[in-house]
């Protein structure tokens, strides 16, 4: 039976702000981690922070206070921590930001909006879970409007490339000088979920924009800012994600 003051190792790394859980395993794999200066690559290995040591790449691991970042990504900017392009990442836009932090989820490179930053292991593992489904609320602009039968099927789930995609809820679109916009909720979110969808139907995409993401909002926060969830926010945000687990 493991210590009850041991934990898993890929855990203590996210919960340092090495990244998420998933990508803190390739770390343990591919021997970049020590503990107590010998080298862990066992993906079942656990830690006791309070009694060993734990390297990174050569650094010594400390666990950060933890902090949730909301920030509106523009466009033309990715979700990595790195990017050999030379392109502006998310983590430029925080440059001043003094603690170590990951985003949670993806939004592609031409999309915009909501998207979260933070070195919460926790947090992160729960919105990332496929299981949890946190909703997700978007805009989208498109060049003409959906057929009378394309809402529905969007509704029931439509097969593309091996998996089925489909919308929580979608409502009649609102004709603009941008184009045809439509307010699209999703529980779960597929690679390029919404453009797939799109494309299905042979629909142009001239905007994609993230404007929640369970009960936390865009607002007003303008593309490029950023600011610290308040803890009324998170509070709300884990509670959806306990309610999401139940179901």
């Amino acid at each position: 039976m493991p210590d009850s003051t041991s934990i898993r190792l890929q855990k203590y790394l996210a919960d340092c702000g090495q990244g998420s859980r998933r990508f803190c395993e390739t770390l343990i794999t591919a021997g970049r981690v020590k503990i107590n200066g010998a080298t862990v690559t066992e993906l079942g290995t656990r830690v006791d922070p309070a009694q060993q040591k734990v390297e990174c790449n050569g650094q010594l691991l400390t666990k950060e206070p933890c902090v949730t970042i909301l920030l509106n990504k523009p466009p033309k900017v990715i979700c990595t921590s790195d990017d050999p392009q030379g392109r502006t990442t998310v983590l430029d836009l925080l440059d001043d930001l003094p603690e170590r932090v990951y985003t949670v989820g993806r939004l592609d490179f031409m999309s915009e909006g909501l998207i979260i930053v933070t070195n919460d292991g926790d947090l992160a593992h729960s919105l990332m879970h496929p299981r949890y489904h946190v909703e997700k609320v978007y805009k989208v602009w498109i060049d003409s409007e959906l057929g009378y039968h394309q809402r529905p099927k969007l509704m029931r789930g439509i097969p593309h490339q091996g998996e089925t995609l489909r919308v929580l809820n979608i409502d009649e679109g609102v004709h603009t000088r941008k184009g045809v916009e439509y307010t699209i909720t999703l529980g779960e979110g597929k690679n390029r979920h919404i453009r797939r969808l799109m494309e299905y139907f042979e629909k142009k995409v001239f905007r994609l924009k993230r404007i929640a993401i369970g009960p936390l909002r865009l607002d007003d926060l303008q593309p490029g800012e950023w600011r610290r969830a308040k803890p009324a926010e998170l509070k709300l945000l884990r509670k959806s994600i306990s309610e999401a687990q139940k179901e």
